[in-house]
């Protein structure tokens, strides 16, 4: 039985030591994550860290990021408030579109006019 592959699951919870929250504030799927720091040390980073900073350089979407590493939405919540909290990516809530903004005018209008 030695050599086998002990599977996904032990895996995913090594990968976040047991954990199934992020430390920290919580954050949605649509949560941005954004690389802020390049000074650390890749031998302290597991290959996963360095695929987060490889793929936030650019500001990117939660869901893209489980995506492109492939991993259940709850692990890479973990590995990105592990990150944050080692201050190497920032997670923001997206900014309001400038559409959606329209929208409610265009509510508030539609409002004041059946008023009349």
């Amino acid at each position: 039985m030695t050599g086998e592959d002990p599977g996904p699951l032990v895996r995913l919870f090594g990968l976040t030591g047991g954990r199934a929250r992020p430390l920290g504030e919580a954050f949605d799927l649509v949560a941005i994550v954004t690389t802020v720091s390049t000074f650390y040390e890749p031998s302290e980073l597991i290959p996963e860290h360095l695929t987060v900073l490889s793929i936030c350089r650019r500001p990117t979407p939660v869901a893209d990021v489980a995506a492109q590493l492939k991993l259940p939405l709850n692990i890479t919540r973990v590995i990105l408030g592990d990150l944050r909290r080692d201050g190497l990516v920032t997670i923001d809530r997206p900014q309001p579109a400038a559409q959606a903004i329209d929208e409610r005018i265009y509510r508030e209008v539609l409002h004041g006019l059946r008023s009349l």
